[in-house]
């Protein structure tokens, strides 16, 4: 079965600063693989590479079997409609009101209507993260936690294949985090995403991953399972259990 993500020796620099330096890595259908590394080891700038909001400096890029920097623009966004990406901070509009944020990728993506009724699709997407009765609400009004739920539906609306989670947990207390976790799990199961997900939080990675990378000096320490990992005797991987 071919990857829906496949990346081999990527690199990145910024100035004289080698962000990723020959990185390989495999998405596959329906698995959430984790992505840990050091702050500033190039996590994040992985996932801007994978829908181009950066531009690789080398390397093969293939979402979805397309060589991701030979798009054109047409082609690049039919490709991102396929990749949902849960912004760290959530990303909200906060000019807009929840309904709004939802309802803004779909006037993008018509097609991804696919027969029903913007309303419907909205209800039904807030629905999933439990928080419908938010649709008239801003943002500020909002929780931290609540704001994270509204982006991943924003997310989920356009039913994407592929979701980019940078750090999900990011600035919540420990009892959202949980939530916001068994969220992305459920996820998963009900719409039978794949996802990469980008974090600090080892108690999320072990509840996510189906499998882990260790993003270390730009290439791709170490992969594997939580549990085989962090029985590894590698200090490298060993510091982040």
């Amino acid at each position: 079965m071919e990857p829906l993500i496949e990346i081999k020796a990527l690199y990145k620099a910024f100035g004289n600063n080698q962000v990723l330096n020959g990185f390989n890595l495999e998405l596959l259908e329906g698995e959430n693989l984790v992505v840990v590394g050091r702050s500033g080891s190039g996590k994040s700038v992985l996932l801007k590479c994978i829908v181009r909001l950066l531009e690789a400096d080398s390397g093969s890029l293939k979402v979805l079997g397309l060589d991701v920097d030979s798009l054109d623009q047409q082609s690049l966004d039919q490709v991102r409609a396929e990749v949902g990406f849960l912004f760290q901070g959530s990303a909200l509009y906060d000019s807009m009101t929840v309904r709004e944020n939802l309802e803004f990728p779909l006037r993008r993506h018509p097609r991804k209507l696919a027969g029903q009724s913007l309303e419907a699709l909205v209800h039904s997407t807030l629905e999933s993260v439990g928080l419908e009765h938010t649709v008239n609400q801003m943002p500020e009004e909002l929780s931290g936690g609540m704001q994270r739920r509204i982006a991943l539906a924003r997310t989920l609306i356009l039913r994407p294949r592929i979701i980019l989670y940078d750090e999900p947990t990011s600035g919540l207390d420990p009892i959202t985090a949980k939530e916001i976790i068994s969220l992305m799990n459920h996820v998963q199961r009900e719409y039978h995403t794949a996802a990469i997900i980008i974090t600090h939080d080892m108690e999320c990675a072990r509840i996510t991953a189906n499998r882990m990378a260790i993003l270390h000096d730009g290439k791709n320490h170490a992969e594997g399972t939580y549990t085989a990992l962090s029985k590894s005797r590698d200090p490298i991987v060993q510091a982040f259990f």
